[in-house]
């Protein structure tokens, strides 16, 4: 008899004679029933039949075999994202959002209120102001990251989003993939609060994107693809980092620096411990940029 073959209901419950009485649910015992379960045989009512691709199956065996069915995942443990970077355009359209509401809508109060910046007290101004003021104000680490200044600000940064955003969503799976984005973005804003938060406004995706761009060396470098075209894009945004006035070059350094890291955690993590390997990954630039933050308060905090 084959693995799924319908088999007659297995039930030894004596009749009113003594005989074999009619075969009864296993879950409910007042319900009679001429099928069984094509697994194990046990008898099933039509309250507990699954449908199966031959005959039916009980609650039990379903369980079961689903326990036993290997989810699916990515090369680096994420779950596959199908084939729709959701991230990836959630992140654009959000920045879109933002960037048309700030230079638009709520116009200047909105870019104040959620821009990087930082202003220690000293002499000529004895106060304290954005994120030096303390812990209500670091919100500013994350909101600085969805704001941009110009169309062209916002054009290039989404433009380099929508280019390396999918193949990395793909490979790591969008929870890995967004927690890489943020943490980039963040180390980027500490990393600029930790160097000059004396003095300093800053805004703009271009740390979380530095972050993509690093990942994906260690993503070329960990399939072994060749890594020329994306070294050559990476080299090209550091010279223009470096070379037009008015780019944070700190935040670009910070991302891409938080990038490599969580990158090559996530996909260099072992097998047998990838799930622990991962989650330490996060952990410790999430902590690194806590350092940076602290750090920078010791110095500039009012």
């Amino acid at each position: 008899m084959l693995p799924d073959e319908p088999r007659p209901p297995i039930d030894r419950t004596p009749g009113p004679e003594g005989g074999p009485g009619p075969a009864r649910c296993y879950r409910h015992p007042e319900q009679e029933t001429g099928i069984g379960c094509s697994r194990c045989g046990r008898p099933i009512c039509p309250q507990c039949m699954v449908n199966a691709s031959v005959g039916f199956h009980c609650p039990e065996c379903v369980q079961e075999g689903g326990r036993q069915v290997r989810r699916a995942t990515t090369r680096f443990g994420g779950r596959p994202a199908g084939g729709d970077p959701l991230v990836t355009k959630a992140l654009i359209g959000i920045n879109l959002v933002v960037f048309v509401l700030a230079a638009y809508v709520l116009t200047p109060w909105l870019a104040y209120d959620l821009e990087l910046r930082s202003f220690a007290p000293d002499p000529a101004y004895p106060f304290t102001n954005g994120v030096a003021e303390g812990p209500g104000q670091w919100y500013r680490l994350l909101t600085a990251v969805f704001l941009h200044t110009a169309p062209w600000h916002i054009a290039t940064n989404m433009l380099v989003l929508w280019v390396l955003g999918p193949q990395l969503e793909a490979a790591l799976g969008r929870i890995r993939f967004l927690a890489l984005y943020l943490l980039s973005g963040l180390a980027g804003s500490a990393f600029a609060f930790l160097v000059a938060g004396d003095s300093m406004r800053s805004l703009g995706a271009s740390g979380a994107v530095f972050g993509l761009l690093g990942a994906t060396v260690v993503l070329y470098r960990r399939v072994r693809a060749p890594l020329g075209p994306i070294i050559a894009l990476l080299v090209f945004n550091l010279i223009v980092t470096f070379s037009v006035q008015g780019i944070d070059w700190r935040a670009h350094l910070g991302g891409l620096v938080a990038g490599m890291l969580t990158a090559a955690g996530l996909m260099y993590a072992p097998r047998a411990h990838r799930a622990a390997v991962q989650g330490l990954t996060l952990a410790g630039v999430a902590g690194l940029v806590l350092v940076m933050l602290l750090v920078g308060m010791s110095a500039y905090g009012g």
